[in-house]
């Protein structure tokens, strides 16, 4: 069977429902669909453990912040790939900043772990089950976590710039 965006899909809503897949894109070429936390667990080991589609690579985990979504600020991507049909998925997962919490793939992927970690750094995402849930590049004693944009992104303060240059 080739992998097609279109055959993926429709054999992931066959076998989660479209209750739990939604916003279907395919912005890069890349199928990018989100889900739910009480479903990504399951749906990262199916993809996995199919033997038609051998989609077994986690290529890459991480966390992103939209402060502006209301109840969805923060966003944890998984991208998997198939190294015998060159396929790649992207899948998100959304969730309050008020609950940052994720099911961890540390048993599904050793890769997942590292990955886990960083997240929980620099975004404060908490993975149930994670054998070692702790700072991997920020100390501990650290009380906050700095990808979060909770500043603005230019010092307001500063005297040296004339807005005229900068179109303002």
């Amino acid at each position: 069977m080739e992998l097609t965006n279109e055959n993926v899909l429709g054999k992931i809503i066959s076998k989660f429902g479209e209750e739990n897949v939604w916003d279907a894109l395919n912005p890069d070429g890349i199928m990018t669909i989100s889900t739910n936390r009480a479903t990504i667990h399951e749906l990262i080991e199916y993809l996995r453990d199919d033997e038609e589609m051998q989609i077994r690579f986690l290529t890459t985990m991480c966390g992103i912040h939209f402060p502006d979504h209301k109840d969805k600020e923060l966003c944890m991507m998984y991208q998997l790939h198939s190294l015998r049909h060159n396929y790649r998925i992207r899948i998100k997962v959304f969730m309050p900043a008020s609950d940052p919490v994720m099911p961890t793939m540390t048993d599904l992927y050793a890769t997942a772990n590292w990955m886990e970690r960083e997240a929980f750094d620099f975004y404060g995402i908490i993975f149930t089950g994670h054998p070692n849930m702790t700072r991997i590049l920020n100390i501990e004693e650290m009380e906050y976590h700095p990808m979060l944009k909770q500043y603005p992104l230019e010092d307001q303060t500063r005297e040296d710039k004339i807005n005229t240059f900068f179109g303002r």
